[in-house]
């Protein structure tokens, strides 16, 4: 995937031809990592589920939920492997070819062997004991069961069905089941083949722009696997280390850095936080601000380029055919990202002060070595902008030369990573991530074409056109229902649920859809600090052994702080539209 883009470039620039078929391969090898990696998350045990679920797995009634959880899990996945082999029986009779002598059916049948491995990894975690495993395969059992029953019962059996659904979700069921159960469930009551859920997860995969996600995700792993988070501590240190919370600026910054890259996924509070809280401590911070400092600070620059969100946003946008493109989206993001980045500095200033912390002074000789250690991380932004925004290669060629120049950093300049010893195991967990997230990306689209077939966003538009006077109380009952959904649901599903549900609403009452755009990306921003399941709060209590509820009561100025922020930006669009405008002249 990395290495095609980049023979793009070479071809086109000093040939002035390409490599026949090379998009369509690197669309179709997304498809292959998104079901292969979402199989080796099922072997992991690392799907992404709710919190609740969590929570009973430790109670008395364990193996009775896990069971349970399981059964689901595994109806689901067995439901929608048999949806992706009618999709596959039907490629196989169209006879189509990716590119001369390579047949898309052979492609597609990644997807029943992924989601069929996962259903099987489903009962055999279920339980260490057969009892339970022999529960969870009911749930396989039940999906055959399915098949048979006439399609008038998809209309009589929806409601219990789907309640059976929610249950299992929270008891521990992975949030892809609660999706992609609900979009098989709403197509079976209207008669529609579930094979259309399928369809739509393919048509997700092979989007022109979605091979961004799988190569800057790689490139981020790569950079965080390496030594250059240690390099960017010391530069940040250097800098800024003599300002009052210096310490606490530059573990800011830090983040910020990282999750520009890894897209709010939750590499950033896994691949520093252990670096920097025992940092802060040191420092003599507190251990509440220095766990509630990291927890906020781990969706920081998720506005910047080449973050991963925005570039999906504008992908979902696009296809409900709103005029959005990516490149406005991270100019008109860049204000509201500072804002945000300037606030939790402000933050760590403040809490300096207070605290009454020790500073640093500032040596020209230690900050301009740190600079040179660091040079290849530092000029790496620039490098991505300058390829994407100046028009020298696509995004996705342009997330194919980060890859490589991560790589280069890592295991050529400073060689923190051995090729034949640490590359494979990055990869594999970079592929294990993503399967985590895209999988679910991949079901979500099912659900939300049948609420577009449903003609649900154009209904609910009306119906807030009719209740809502004002554009002022729209944005506010907007801000209120994505923190809503952030606390529930992670930022990629997300954004393939919702777009399609707040767009008409947002053209009802005049939003920009630029600035819509960044007002749903801020909140859900925020949304990784919103209980329950907010994924920061997830992240921090794993990685920092600290119980859930008291990293809740940590990150809440955080909490604070970025909701501010997210009032300022959605009340204040020429901090979006205003600056896109400006440099558009």
């Amino acid at each position: 995937m990395s290495l095609l883009p980049l023979l793009e470039i070479v071809t086109r620039k000093f040939f002035h031809w390409g490599v026949p078929g090379s998009q369509a391969i690197v669309q179709h090898l997304t498809l292959v990592i998104a079901f292969l990696g979402a199989a080796l998350a099922a072997r992991e045990g690392r799907l992404l589920k709710l919190a609740t679920g969590e929570a009973l797995a430790h109670s008395r009634f364990r193996h009775v939920v896990n069971a349970f959880g399981a059964a689901v899990g595994a109806c689901v996945a067995a439901s929608l492997c048999y949806a992706s082999y009618q999709l596959v029986i039907t490629e196989r009779a169209a006879g189509l070819d990716i590119i001369p002598g390579v047949k898309r059916w052979a492609v597609e049948a990644v997807m029943p062997f992924g989601l069929g491995s996962m259903a099987l990894r489903q009962v055999w975690h279920a339980s260490d004991r057969w009892p339970g495993r022999a529960i969870a395969a009911l749930g396989v059992i039940a999906a055959a069961v399915f098949k048979f029953l006439p399609d008038g019962a998809g209309a009589v059996l929806l409601w219990p069905l789907t309640i059976l659904l929610i249950v299992g979700t929270a008891v521990g069921a992975p949030i892809f089941a609660m999706i992609g159960g609900a979009a098989m469930l709403m197509f079976w009551s209207e008669a529609t083949p579930v094979a259309s859920v399928a369809v739509e997860a393919y048509r997700l995969t092979i989007s022109p722009m979605l091979p961004t996600i799988p190569l800057f995700t790689l490139a981020g792993y790569i950079l965080a696997e390496g030594g250059t988070s240690q390099r960017l501590v010391r530069l940040f240190n250097a800098w800024f280390g003599w300002c009052p919370g210096g310490t606490a600026v530059v573990a800011s910054l830090v983040c910020a850095f990282f999750t520009t890259f890894t897209g709010g996924s939750g590499v950033t509070i896994l691949a520093v936080g252990g670096l920097l809280l025992p940092m802060l401590l040191q420092a003599k911070y507190s251990d509440k601000f220095s766990v509630g400092l990291l927890t906020t600070a781990g969706s920081l620059g998720l506005l910047f380029p080449p973050s991963l969100p925005v570039i999906l946003y504008a992908i979902v946008a696009q296809q409900q055919h709103v005029n959005v493109d990516i490149e406005d989206l991270f100019i008109a993001g860049f204000l509201p990202g500072c804002l945000m980045v300037g606030a939790c500095v402000a933050w760590s200033v403040r809490q300096g002060l207070k605290s009454k912390i020790p500073r640093s002074r500032f040596e020209w000789r230690a900050a301009r070595e740190a600079l040179w250690a660091a040079k290849w991380e530092v000029a790496l932004p620039i490098v991505v902008m300058v390829f994407i925004f100046g028009g020298f290669a696509t995004l996705v060629e342009a997330a194919a030369l980060t890859v490589l120049y991560a790589f280069f950093i890592e295991c050529v300049i400073h060689r923190d990573l051995k090729i034949g010893r640490d590359m494979p195991r990055t990869v594999t967990e970079c592929a294990t991530l993503l399967g985590g997230v895209m999988i679910i990306l991949c079901v979500a689209l099912g659900l939300t074409s049948y609420l577009v077939d449903a003609e649900v966003p154009a209904r609910m538009a009306a119906w807030v056109r009719a209740h809502v006077e004002s554009q002022f109380l729209f944005l506010l009952g907007l801000n209120i229902m994505l923190i809503f959904v952030g606390g529930l649901m992670d930022i990629f599903p997300a954004i393939v649920v919702v777009v399609p549900l707040i767009t008409p609403m947002g053209a009802a009452f005049g939003v920009d859809p630029i600035h819509l755009g960044i007002i749903f990306l801020a909140n859900m921003e925020f949304g990784f600090l919103a209980p329950p399941v907010g994924l920061n709060l997830l992240l921090a209590s794993y990685r920092f052994n600290r119980p859930m509820t008291q990293v809740y009561r940590n990150a809440l100025p955080g909490m604070f702080i970025m909701f501010g922020c997210v009032l300022i930006i959605t009340y204040m669009p020429v901090m979006t539209t205003g600056v896109l405008k400006l440099v558009s002249r």
